[in-house]
Formats: structure tokens, C-alpha cells, sequence
């Protein structure tokens, strides 16, 4: 808690002054363009590397930056009650939020114990709450992966039954650089995706094309970020030079009024 208390005198020195104006000039009208699922990790940092300011974006955290698909019956889904579906139905219904990212990272402990889990069934611990999460809202993940390593890096199908028009395909990992893990990792954001999209109060916006799910992915190493990419079926890293086809692709898949704002952004980085 020192540390803490120290960081607050910090801020109060340097930092508070910068971020009462930008909360003044956003006053009671922010105007966010994004909602984040990301990990809890305390390495990863989506503000600092989006270098998003005060009203730009929701986000929201937890172990694994993983979505709660909701259950199905039949050929209907139930209400699932939890944090991130009511996170998104507040962003996308009640704040018109029109872009979702799911947000991965490499090393990720989340990842790694459940893969452990899958690895040594023993080490399940009915009472903790962490395997329990990560067994139901990563067993799909898992089965992907265990794809994955079984077919080699080869176009792998993520489906949606409810939005059929945000299923996709993806090759992960098409030169063998990540672990088991991280390849594990990456699936998952590509799964969570598929989650989001199993909710029947967000079918009308995804096939109507006025929301649209994103794919990102940190290397905690060397901070490099990838996003995913439909048209290469893959995640692929934001520089200089990939900022061209990547605004390219997101301008012709989601032809939205807001992103156009972007545009003197990426002419001045060259």
C-alpha cells in the first residue's frame, strides 16, 4: 500500500492537473469509440499503449480477457448474467459503442494455467474459483489448440451460430516463433470473439455491420501489438508499415462515420 500511497502523491504532483482538463473538457458528454476486454495482468497496459485519453475508451479486465458466451438451448441462448455481458450491452446498446477488442497478451498466467490444467487433469481444484473460470470459459480455446498443434499451422473455421456473418477463418502462428501458450493465447482472443457473438442482444447490430469485433494481441517482451487481420487470417503487427493495409481492411469492413477520424493519424506517421 506505500507503493501506492506514494504513486498518489505523484500524481497529484505531475499528473492530476493534465487530467482535470481533459476531465473538464469532456465534462458529462464523453464520447468513447471502443470497449476493451483485456487481461488483468499487471503487465498489460491498454491505455499507455493506445495512448488512449480520458473518454476514449471502456475497459474492461479480468483473468484471461475472457467473454462468458451465453448458454444455448435449442436454437435460443439464455440471458448470461455476468460482468462482461452487462459490460457490453452498456457500451454497445446504452453508449452506442460500435467496436469491440479483445486484447491477449503473451505469457499470460491465466493461458498458462489452463493449459497446465489440460496438460495434468489432476491439478483441478473443483473449490477454486480460477479453474473453474478457466475451464468453462476456455474449453473451447483448448480444443482449438489442440487443433492447431495436431494440423500445423493450416486455416483452422471460427464459426458463429447466432451472427453468422462474424465467423471468420485464421492461421495461428504460421511460423512456429510461440510456445503451446502463447499459440493458446491467441486462439483465445479469436474465441472470445466467437462468445461475444453468441449474444442475442447483439445479433441485430453484428449483421447489420454497426458493430464490429476486433482481435489484438501484446508481446509482453517487446511490446510489440498485433491485431488481427480477416483478410490475411492472421494477427498481424501495427507499425508503419502495415498501417496502410490494416486501415485499408478496416476502412472497407467497418465503413463506420466515426473512423474517419483516424485518418490524419495514420497519414502522419509516414
Amino acid at each position: 500500500m506505500n507503493r501506492i500511497i506514494r504513486g498518489v502523491i505523484q500524481y497529484n504532483q505531475k499528473i492530476k492537473a493534465g487530467l482535470v482538463k481533459q476531465f473538464e473538457h469532456v465534462s458529462d458528454h464523453p464520447n468513447p469509440t471502443a470497449v476493451m476486454f483485456t487481461c488483468m495482468d499487471s503487465r498489460m497496459l491498454p491505455t499507455r499503449f493506445t495512448q488512449s485519453a480520458v473518454g476514449d475508451m471502456f475497459v474492461v479486465r479480468n483473468a484471461g480477457n475472457m467473454i462468458p458466451a451465453a448458454p444455448n438451448y435449442g436454437s435460443y441462448s439464455e440471458v448470461s448474467i455476468n460482468t462482461e455481458p452487462a459490460a457490453l450491452e452498456l457500451a454497445v446498446k446504452r453508449g452506442k459503442i460500435r467496436h469491440v477488442v479483445v486484447c491477449g497478451h503473451s505469457d499470460c498466467k491465466a493461458m498458462n494455467t489452463l493449459y497446465q490444467l489440460h496438460q495434468c487433469p489432476t491439478k483441478f481444484d473443483v473449490s477454486s474459483p480460477m479453474d473453474q473460470w478457466l475451464r468453462r470459459n476456455g474449453f473451447e480455446s483448448m480444443k482449438k489448440l489442440n487443433e492447431r498443434l495436431h494440423i500445423g499451422p493450416k486455416t483452422m473455421k471460427f464459426e458463429s451460430e447466432v451472427a453468422p456473418s462474424q465467423s471468420f477463418e485464421a492461421i495461428i502462428d504460421p511460423m512456429e516463433k510461440w510456445s503451446a501458450e502463447d499459440k493458446l493465447s491467441q486462439i483465445n482472443v479469436l474465441q472470445q470473439i466467437m462468445n461475444i457473438s453468441t449474444h442475442e442482444f447483439l445479433k441485430d447490430y453484428l449483421e447489420a455491420g454497426n458493430l464490429h469485433l476486433h482481435g489484438a494481441w501484446f508481446n509482453i517482451y517487446d511490446g510489440e501489438v498485433f491485431l488481427f487481420s480477416k483478410d490475411r487470417k492472421r494477427f498481424v503487427v501495427i507499425d508503419e508499415k502495415t498501417v496502410p493495409s490494416l486501415s485499408a481492411e478496416l476502412e472497407r469492413r467497418c465503413p463506420l462515420p466515426e473512423d474517419k477520424a483516424g485518418d490524419v493519424v495514420i497519414q502522419n506517421l509516414h
